[in-house]
C-alpha cells in the first residue's frame, strides 16, 4: 500500500476545522478542470479542420500517388500496370498527364493546370461528389474532348458551366525552334467543350487553376508518348494498410518514384496546422500551470490543519521524505481530478458540438464550407492532456510544498 497516497486520499475526503480550506481545494479542482477542458476543445477543433482539409481533398488527393523523382513525365508500362493492380490494397489505377497550358476564353486569357485523367477516374476519387450542373462526366468521345473546370477558374473566365463556344488551349510546341515571324507557331492549340459540369473543392489551389480533361487530349496536346504519364494515382480498399502498401508500391518500382499518401501531398497545408495545434498547446500548458499554483495556497492551510497529525506520525516513525511525499501525493490528486472532470467535460462538450454545432462559424448568410466549428476528439490528444496536467500538477507543487512543509513543520512559522 501506497502510505502517503492513502493518507493523501483521507485529507482530501476529511473535514478540516478551517471551511476555507476546502473552498479553496475547490476552487483549485476548478481551474484545472477549466485548462483542462481548454486543451481538450483546442486540440479537437485542430483535429476537425485537419479532418474536413482531408475529406474536402479527395475529390482531387488520391489515397497514393506516384510520380518521377526528376522530370515531369515518366514511362508507365502494362508490366508496371499489371504490378500495381495485382497488390491486394490496390482498387484502382489511373494514369495522369498534368501540366500547365493556356486557356482563352471571350478575349481573357488564364494560365491554367491541365490535369487529363482515364475515364476511371471517378471510380479512383470522390470527383462526383463535388460536381456542380447537368451534365455528363464523360471526359471524351468521337466527337470532342469535353472539360471539367473549377469554379473559381469559370468564374475569371466568365464562361459559364454550359459556355456554348470551346476553350482555346496553347501550350508550346517541345522541340522546335521558335518562329520570330509566326509567332502561333510556337504553339499547340486545341479545343475543349462543355462537359456541363464544374467542380467545387473550396480550396483556391484547385478551383481556380485546374481543369479535368481526358488524357488522350492532354498527351495528344503536349505531345506525350502514349504510355508516358506525368502520374499514376491509387485508390486502395477501405481499411487498407497504407504503409504496407506504400513499402510493396516501393519494392515494384525501385528507386527513382516518390510515393506518397494523401497527407504527404498536402504536406504544407498539414505541417502548418500541427505548428499551430502544438503552440496553441504550449500556451493552455502554461495557463495550466498558472491554474496549478492555487493548489500551493490549499496545501499550505492544508499542512498547518494538520500539524498535530504529522507529530503524530514523526512520533511513530515518519520521516520528513515521507510528510513531504502525503503533501505532495495531496496536490497529485487535486491535479488528477480536475484533470479527469476537465477531460469527461470537454469529450461531451465537443460531442455535443459535433451533433448539434453549438458553436457556429461566422454570423448568417456566410460563405463557409461548414457552419460550426469541426471537431474530432482524439484519444491520443486526451492521454496527452492528462499526462500534461499530472506532470505540470507535480512541477508546480512538488518544490514549494517541500519548502513549506519543512519550513512550517521545523518552526519556521508560527502556528
Amino acid at each position: 500500500m501506497n502510505l502517503p497516497l492513502y493518507i493523501a486520499k483521507r485529507y482530501l475526503l476529511s473535514k478540516k476545522s478551517h471551511q476555507v480550506i476546502n473552498i479553496i481545494s475547490g476552487v483549485s479542482i476548478a481551474g484545472v478542470a477549466l485548462a483542462t477542458l481548454a486543451m481538450v476543445c483546442t486540440l479537437s477543433v485542430f483535429n476537425g479542420f485537419g479532418k474536413l482539409v482531408e475529406i474536402q481533398s479527395t475529390a482531387f488527393n488520391p489515397d497514393i500517388r506516384i510520380s518521377a523523382t526528376q522530370g515531369k513525365v515518366f514511362t508507365a508500362d502494362t508490366t508496371m500496370l499489371e504490378r500495381l493492380r495485382e497488390i491486394p490494397q490496390v482498387s484502382v489505377v489511373t494514369q495522369c498527364i498534368e501540366e500547365k497550358a493556356m486557356v482563352q476564353y471571350g478575349g481573357r486569357q488564364v494560365m491554367v493546370t491541365l490535369k487529363g485523367v482515364e475515364a476511371n477516374y471517378t471510380q479512383q476519387t470522390n470527383i462526383k461528389d463535388v460536381l456542380i450542373g447537368n451534365g455528363s462526366t464523360i471526359l471524351a468521345d468521337s466527337i470532342a474532348n469535353y472539360a471539367i473546370p473549377g469554379a473559381g477558374l469559370v468564374t475569371t473566365l466568365n464562361s459559364g458551366i454550359s459556355f456554348v463556344r470551346p476553350y482555346e488551349i496553347f501550350t508550346p510546341r517541345r522541340g522546335k525552334k521558335v518562329s520570330l515571324t509566326n509567332p502561333a507557331a510556337n504553339f499547340n492549340k486545341d479545343y475543349l467543350q462543355a462537359s456541363g459540369y464544374i467542380f467545387v473543392v473550396n480550396q483556391a489551389e484547385y478551383d481556380d487553376n485546374y481543369i479535368l480533361t481526358s488524357i488522350d487530349f492532354t498527351r495528344k496536346l503536349f505531345t506525350r508518348g502514349a504510355s508516358q504519364v506525368s502520374s499514376l494515382e491509387l485508390h486502395l480498399l477501405p481499411h487498407s494498410d497504407l504503409k504496407a502498401t506504400k513499402n510493396a508500391i516501393t519494392k515494384i518500382l525501385g528507386e527513382g518514384y516518390e510515393v506518397k499518401d494523401r497527407r504527404e501531398q498536402q504536406e504544407d497545408i498539414f505541417r502548418i496546422m500541427e505548428i499551430e495545434k502544438f503552440i496553441s498547446y504550449i500556451f493552455l500548458t502554461f495557463i495550466l500551470l498558472v491554474a496549478c499554483f492555487n493548489i500551493i495556497g490549499s496545501l499550505s492551510m492544508l499542512i498547518l490543519e494538520k500539524r498535530k497529525d504529522v507529530s503524530t506520525l514523526r512520533s511513530l516513525g515518519a520521516n520528513d521524505r515521507l510528510i513531504v511525499n502525503i503533501f505532495v501525493s495531496e496536490g497529485i490528486l487535486i491535479s488528477s481530478i480536475g484533470a479527469i472532470i476537465g477531460i469527461l467535460t470537454g469529450v461531451a462538450v465537443c460531442l455535443a458540438q459535433e451533433h448539434w454545432g453549438l458553436l457556429a462559424l461566422g454570423g448568417s448568410g456566410n460563405n463557409l464550407i461548414v457552419d460550426s466549428y469541426p471537431v474530432d476528439v482524439h484519444f491520443t490528444d486526451i492521454l496527452l492532456v492528462f499526462g500534461t496536467v499530472v506532470a505540470v500538477g507535480l512541477i508546480a507543487v512538488a518544490i514549494p510544498v517541500k519548502i513549506l512543509t519543512k519550513k512550517i513543520l521545523n518552526g519556521g512559522y508560527k502556528y
